[in-house]
């Protein structure tokens, strides 16, 4: 097995050629958010790799607050993300939980929507995300810790496909970070082809 890249800027060189060559596909596509489009982005490959997962969480942990208690996301697509950025933090000796957001309170038992050790409130939460388009599922993932009494500043996605999202976590008093857009991506995916 090839060693994990040693810099930053090789593990984020890493990361665009796995994103572009696993994770990004040119055709007609139809989106969460409910919009059309040419680009469609699947982090999970990536993600649910340990290659993947090693660079995603060592780039995503540089981003979450230093104050952050957990990191936190909507199921499915951050549930990797959460869990390997904890595990990232916890080998690095800081103390990092990991939250996962259901898409509807659970049916049975205690009918919560978080899942993983909640922090006290007023606790501050990074939100960890794979691709936003318009925000719509980080927002929900927002709002729920947010109505546990949690504190969410920043969101942290691995890809903004720039068609809303930072002005939409504006509205929201949210910070949106990308460690990619979707023009480089695709840029990548092309040069490949060349």
């Amino acid at each position: 097995m090839t060693p994990l890249p040693k810099t930053k800027e090789a593990c984020k060189d890493k990361l665009l050629n796995m994103l572009a060559h696993g994770a990004y596909r040119f055709g007609e596509f139809s989106l969460a958010s409910g919009r059309q489009s040419n680009h469609y982005v699947n982090c999970k490959p990536i993600s649910l790799s340990g290659v993947g997962l090693s660079l995603l969480s060592i780039s995503l942990l540089e981003h979450v607050e230093e104050d952050s208690l957990a990191v936190a996301g909507l199921t499915l697509g951050a549930d990797p993300l959460v869990s390997g950025v904890a595990m990232k933090a916890a080998q690095m000796d800081r103390s990092l939980d990991a939250l996962i957001v259901r898409k509807e309170a659970k049916g049975h038992g205690t009918s919560a929507w978080l899942e993983g050790p909640i922090p006290p409130p007023g606790s501050l939460v990074t939100v960890l995300e794979d691709v936003v388009t318009t925000g719509g599922s980080s927002l929900k993932a927002v709002k729920q810790l947010r109505e546990a009494g949690l504190l969410v500043k920043r969101v942290v996605t691995i890809v903004d496909r720039q068609e809303g999202a930072d002005f939409a976590m504006k509205d929201s008093g949210l910070e949106l970070i990308s460690l990619f857009l979707l023009k480089d991506i695709a840029a990548k995916a092309n040069s490949f082809l060349k």
